[in-house]
């Protein structure tokens, strides 16, 4: 019997003799993680088994390249791998834990049951917990915020978090709060942005988060940036990185000019409506962006040169309002309608 497929999608691996990091297409299956240099290749370009295999996540071994994570096979050997964003990474880690422990307790692959149950304080789900602190009517607040000549936006003071903690009852008090605080840093929910904040992650004490008004953090998904400014010139920003992230991950992306097709990182923005891409293999700078606001977006089964690329389903276009064609594929069906969707809402509400 064939093993069952659990997860698959894109995500961007650290190379075992070069070193080099590259967008694969990766199948996890219930005793083996097989990545493909494209999606439609036959057989994978390698495959770890999962027998005996350990898991450490996130894996801060790599500097600012976040969203890591390590799988370490019975024979010692580690492999790297990267998601373009931090809820993806947890998708993928928690099914990758689950079929490990699977095979060592001789079970089939099942997904545990979602429905939640009252923790301690130490027992908190942080993934959990990070989704409702991003909650934009209950959750932390993310404000615009001046210090030393630099303006920070989307960003909040760890004061704040400890605040909410708190007033959420998901702490009994401030040291408490500091702890699991500290947590959701180490572990890459929140991000240091402030010198002082980031004089504290590096210390190398135990716990690490600032309980101050002066120590900025920010959500690792967040549409965070820092400008700088001087006396005698006016506050600089990015207007098209102002908007709340809507969606975000990869996609497979057609070239204007050589018609080749690469796997791209994409994050959907609103107000104002921004699309921007990435190479998801380098750092946080866009190769490009796609102003929506006015823009056409369509389900296509057809694509000019799409073929020759061995590329085939899933594809839509976006027609901007100054009417530049973009054609994207998507992994699957699903995830195309939830682009489409996205999308479409975007182009009609934001500026």
């Amino acid at each position: 019997m064939e093993p069952q497929q659990i997860r698959e999608g894109y995500l961007v691996k650290k190379g075992t003799v070069l070193n080099s990091w590259k967008a694969v297409w990766v199948v996890l299956s219930e005793d083996a993680l097989e990545f493909y240099k494209k999606k439609t290749d036959r057989s994978p370009k390698g495959m770890i088994p999962l027998k005996q295999a350990t898991l450490n996540s996130p894996c801060q071994d790599f500097g600012k390249r976040m969203h890591v994570f390590k799988i370490t096979s019975e024979k010692k050997q580690d492999h790297f791998f990267q998601a373009s964003h931090v809820e993806e990474r947890e998708c993928w880690v928690k099914d990758i834990k689950r079929a490990i422990t699977c095979l060592e307790a001789g079970k089939k692959f099942a997904r545990r049951s979602t429905r939640r149950s009252i923790r301690l304080p130490d027992q908190v789900n942080l993934a959990e917990l990070y989704t409702l602190m991003k909650d934009q009517d209950d959750g932390v607040r993310e404000l615009k915020l001046e210090q030393e000549n630099h303006v920070f936006n989307h960003c909040f003071t760890g004061a704040t978090v400890v605040e909410w903690l708190i007033s959420k009852n998901k702490v009994r008090n401030r040291p408490e709060a500091l702890m699991l605080a500290a947590g959701l840093m180490n572990e890459g929910f929140l991000l240091p942005a402030s010198d002082l904040s980031k004089e504290g992650a590096e210390s190398g004490e135990q716990t690490a988060f600032l309980d101050q008004t002066e120590a900025l953090y920010y959500f690792a998904d967040s549409g965070f940036f820092c400008e700088g400014y001087s006396s005698d010139e006016d506050v600089l920003l990015k207007e098209e990185f102002r908007g709340n992230i809507i969606k975000q991950g990869c996609l497979l992306k057609q070239g204007h000019r050589r018609r080749n097709w690469k796997v791209r990182k994409f994050i959907l923005r609103d107000d104002p409506a921004y699309m921007h891409y990435y190479d998801p293999t380098k750092g946080d700078d866009p190769l490009g962006s796609i102003h929506l606001r006015g823009s056409v977006v369509t389900a296509v089964e057809y694509v000019p040169d799409a073929k020759k690329y061995d590329i085939d389903g899933n594809l839509f276009e976006i027609i901007t309002s100054d009417e530049t064609h973009y054609f994207l594929q998507a992994a699957t069906s699903e995830e195309r309608k939830d682009w489409i969707k996205a999308v479409q809402t975007v182009s009609k509400s934001g500026k």
